[in-house]
């Protein structure tokens, strides 16, 4: 464990990420689980405001999730500025010529400060294991203060199942279950739902989904 934390301190760590994702071509391939009772019950926790998607791509998961719950109005977080383009240009074009998509920010979570009180939901997808653990708690730390009084944080990612697993190539880590909750208490978070994503292919990871609210707010 010890190699693999040094590698996520390396001055390459981040760069390496971006280098490999900017080789990989962008689908809208893959099935989402939604958090519909979360705004539609029959007293709704969250507001269908603001909605922030982090680690965005082309925006697979604004057009065909949360456009779609409908949040109102989605900001994204892309690393990757050929995505972003293609999102500007391309994927996401009608949607923000209607107004729907807000900012379309190019940089890695490491370095994204929302608006202070500004979403309902910041929605983390497949894109929290190119942050080493640092990075990671400060990043939700800077979440919380981008949240409404009522807001929450999702976070869908893989689960290792006992140790930390690098994966060089493309600068990322999977955590197993037991790390990631620590790093949300670290960063001032309780898990309100834990759940984990049905009918994926046997011998891939576990996909974990958690939805999360400031410790103070509870």
């Amino acid at each position: 464990m010890n190699n693999n934390m040094e590698a996520m301190q390396q001055p390459t760590w981040y760069t390496n990420a971006q280098t490999y994702w900017t080789s990989v071509s962008p689908t809208v391939d893959g099935s989402l689980e939604f958090i519909e009772e979360f705004v539609h019950s029959e007293a709704p926790v969250l507001n269908n405001g603001y909605a922030c998607d982090c680690g965005a791509g082309i925006g697979r998961v604004t057009k065909n999730f949360l456009l779609k719950v409908p949040f109102q109005k989605v900001d994204l977080v892309e690393q990757e500025a050929g995505f972003v383009q293609q999102a500007k240009d391309d994927y996401l074009k009608q949607e923000i010529d209607e107004g729907r998509v807000g900012y379309l920010y190019a940089m890695g979570l490491q370095d994204f400060v929302p608006e202070k009180n500004k979403y309902d939901l910041i929605w983390c997808q497949w894109v929290l294991g190119h942050l080493n653990d640092e990075d990671l708690v400060a990043f939700f730390k800077r979440c919380i203060e981008g949240l409404k009084p009522n807001g929450l944080i999702a976070v869908k990612e893989n689960s290792a199942s006992k140790e930390y697993m690098i994966d060089e190539e493309d600068s990322s880590v999977t955590r197993p279950n037991h790390a990631l909750k620590k790093i949300f208490e670290k960063a001032g978070l309780v898990v309100v739902k834990e759940d984990t994503q049905k009918g994926m292919p046997a011998g891939l990871f576990v996909v974990r989904m958690y939805m999360l609210k400031p410790a103070d707010r509870t």
